[in-house]
């Protein structure tokens, strides 16, 4: 009997320590899976905000607000048209318009609505009106023709504000502007060139 109990007592001695091993590899294991959970959150959570990064990026930096406003001044000019163009530099409040024009009204016009801007100190106006001409007004409506009329460029004849300039001076040809890619711009070339070509 005291042997058996001598036993029992071992035994129990050898669960309570079992039990208790057990508790405490809970209690680390609880632990260390807490740890592993904040630790998992805190990449994630980092790895978020570095994943955020490029959506939030600065945006791309836009042009200077007074060349902004002179472009817009000179685009909505009334009469500014396909056959004229109208360019500038700005140094400081210092503007220099440069450029061809149909009528002497759009040179001084340009000039006075750029003068109009607070930030502009002065304009020197180097806008050259072209010589009136019938044969030329024909050869501009004939080059207009050739380009707009072919279906990849037609799109750019739509625009309120002429994208692509028809620029007629001493017979020659030049053309201004902004396409989408190079082969339009070879394009419009070719067909402002066929034109000159043809026979008189």
């Amino acid at each position: 009997m005291v042997r058996e109990s001598k036993q029992s007592a071992e035994l129990r001695t050898a669960f309570d320590n079992l039990e208790f091993m057990h508790r405490a590899f809970h209690r680390r294991f609880a632990s260390f899976l807490v740890l592993g959970l904040l630790l998992t959150a805190s990449s994630l959570d980092a790895q978020h905000q570095r994943a955020a990064k490029p959506a939030t990026a600065a945006p791309k930096p836009e042009e200077p607000q007074l060349p902004r406003e002179i472009r817009h001044q000179l685009r909505v000019l009334p009469y500014y048209s396909v056959f004229d163009y109208i360019a500038f530099t700005l140094e400081g409040g210092k503007v220099t318009l440069t450029g061809y024009v149909l009528r002497p009204t759009l040179r001084a016009d340009s000039e006075a609505a750029v003068k109009s801007l607070e930030g502009v100190s002065s304009v020197k106006n180097l806008i050259e009106v072209l010589p009136k001409s019938s044969t030329d007004d024909d050869s501009r409506r004939a080059v207009y023709r050739a380009i707009f009329e072919d279906s990849t460029l037609q799109r750019y004849a739509v625009s309120d504000v002429p994208v692509i300039h028809i620029l007629l001076r001493n017979g020659e040809v030049t053309l201004e502007g902004v396409v989408s890619s190079e082969a339009e711009k070879n394009l419009a070339s070719t067909r402002a060139s066929a034109f000159l070509a043809l026979p008189a």
